[in-house]
């Protein structure tokens, strides 16, 4: 589509590193197409799992990726740099972030397990998650997004409704896989119940 209707691709990149459930034929960076102008980004704060350490990078690539980098490069000068304590602390942060990316993996992996584990047999259905740090759960149609949303508020549990994410249709919930296993099982819990 991309290539008939003379488009750019935009690639978000950031969880690349956190593979949960994707194929084997799913692909993991589009830094290689050459089929089309391609712009792959990611950034330090989800790869080193650094919120506030804000670094982010493009990959362009295909046709006119070169004239479309230098549009860019004034762009960006024109604007706010990336801060220096940032940029020179990048490449130890990139070389320690394997330590963190295993604890944020291990996490991930383990709540998105309970998460399935007690589904099973409920109104509710988890949705393929092939990577990153949320698991969608769809959730009874009987009311809105919103009111799951505020329902699940008042009994301390923190979810996006689904139309924060454009879902064409409701009622889906997005929930943080990152959040502390014990505390993560007891809004699951509250989830359920309100189902």
């Amino acid at each position: 589509m991309c290539v008939d209707q003379g488009l750019a691709l935009i690639s978000d990149e950031v969880f690349a590193d956190y593979v949960l459930e994707a194929e084997a034929e799913s692909l993991r960076t589009l830094t290689a197409m050459s089929q089309c102008l391609c712009f792959s980004l990611s950034g330090l704060s989800k790869i080193c799992g650094l919120p506030q350490m804000k670094l982010g990078w493009m990959v362009a690539s295909g046709p006119g990726h070169e004239q479309a980098l230098h549009r860019l490069e004034w762009i960006s000068d024109t604007f706010l740099s990336v801060g220096t304590p940032v940029q020179c602390a990048a490449p130890v942060l990139l070389d320690a972030r394997q330590g963190i990316q295993r604890q944020i993996k291990r996490r991930t992996l383990d709540n998105l397990g309970y998460l399935r584990s007690v589904v099973v047999n409920t109104p509710c259905r988890v949705l393929r998650v092939e990577g990153g740090w949320y698991a969608t759960v769809q959730v009874p149609r009987g009311r809105g997004e919103e009111a799951w949303t505020l329902d699940l508020l008042g009994r301390g549990v923190i979810v996006q409704p689904g139309y924060f994410f454009d879902f064409a249709k409701e009622a889906f919930l997005v929930v943080s896989l990152l959040t502390e296993p014990a505390v993560f099982r007891a809004g699951v819990q509250h989830i359920l119940e309100a189902c």
